[in-house]
């Protein structure tokens, strides 16, 4: 297994992170506990999960995943192994379960992370992540930023950093992060960190061969801010990894059980897909290790989130770490991505 730094930290991240969010619905405590027991023999000692999950989000199983997780570190002692990183849910309408108003304030910041340590059986959390913005802003499905003025919304990043720094002081939380967040969001908060303890070092965005906006502007920020991208839905849903062509539903699959994931299934991310597969044919590759493989090179991503409902996809999946794509390869890819470029936002 490669391993990288999180960005401005001494601390070493696989270069395959495991998710989670499938355990508790889609997958047994039995079977979260197996996909951990082989990640963790295969090298990988970081795992990604959210006070939210598993999805889809609702009262009846939300912080399952995250119980899951204690119940492991409970069994094995490996929780000095592993570089945890959660996240704390904001107000959106699927969130109303969790806290009626979901805001990012203090108070709200110090009952999520404490439900989460307890839910985790763990002292400290590795990497505390902003789950998505308070403000209204585009993400989820939707391509273009479409400005409110009515928005109730009002500037308080010094004040989230502030509720944040003091988990930090008290050990509970060592480093903080975003995820689902753009451009502004991502400098708004590192001009308003007041010391290198409140600087985000990570940000979490969706990133796969049919979703490469993260490049348009948020990759630049990486590099020159050093911060690092935790990319999930490497596989798109699943899409990239070739179960779902030619009109085929596999029984239990993600899109079988809920229709309403459905932002990587449209005509032209299904018409991108066969040509990578196409590609990956002619280079004597899987479609899902040239998927993931491509998303492994980056340099600007620290870790590729990765998940899986069996033990023969995780191990296919955790496998790509192994995978390189030449020059040539990645020249195709990119031929592909200019033909339908983004297909799926």
């Amino acid at each position: 297994m490669d391993y990288n730094l999180l960005p401005n930290t001494e601390i070493k991240v696989s270069k395959i992170c495991l998710g989670t969010m499938t355990w508790g619905r889609q997958n047994t405590e039995a079977e979260g506990h197996e996909q951990m027991d082989y990640a963790v023999d295969q090298g990988i000692n970081f795992f990604d999960t959210a006070e939210i999950y598993p999805v889809p989000a609702n009262a009846e199983t939300q912080g399952e995943t995250e119980r899951i997780i204690g119940s492991w570190f409970k069994k094995t002692g490996r929780r000095d192994q592993i570089v945890l990183a959660t996240k704390i849910a904001g107000p959106r309408d699927f969130t109303q379960h969790i806290r009626k108003d979901p805001s990012f304030s203090k108070a709200h910041i110090d009952e999520a992370v404490d439900k989460s340590l307890k839910r985790m059986q763990t002292d400290y959390i590795d990497l505390y992540q902003l789950h998505w913005p308070e403000r209204n802003t585009n993400f989820f499905s939707v391509r273009g930023y479409v400005h409110d003025p009515d928005e109730a919304w009002q500037e308080n990043f010094e004040a989230v950093l502030d509720a944040l720094e003091t988990h930090i002081k008290a050990g509970k939380i060592r480093h903080i992060g975003l995820s689902n967040e753009n451009p502004w969001g991502i400098m708004r908060f590192l001009q308003a960190a007041k010391s290198p303890a409140t600087k985000m070092i990570t940000v979490q965005n969706p990133y796969s061969l049919l979703n490469r906006l993260f490049e348009v502007g948020s990759a630049e920020i990486c590099h020159r801010e050093n911060i690092g991208l935790l990319p999930y839905s490497p596989l798109a849903f699943g899409v990239l990894s070739g179960k779902y062509r030619n009109g085929r539903m596999p029984d239990n699959s993600r899109l079988a059980l809920f229709k309403g994931l459905a932002r990587y299934s449209g005509e032209k991310s299904f018409e991108a897909t066969e040509r990578y597969a196409a590609l990956a044919e002619e280079v004597g590759l899987s479609l899902t290790e040239l998927s993931l493989a491509f998303v492994n090179d980056r340099s600007f991503v620290t870790s590729n989130i990765i998940g899986a409902t069996t033990m023969e996809q995780l191990k296919e999946n955790i496998a790509t770490h192994q995978v390189k794509l030449s020059e040539e390869i990645l020249k195709a890819i990119d031929a592909i991505n200019e033909a339908i470029p983004n297909p799926a936002p």
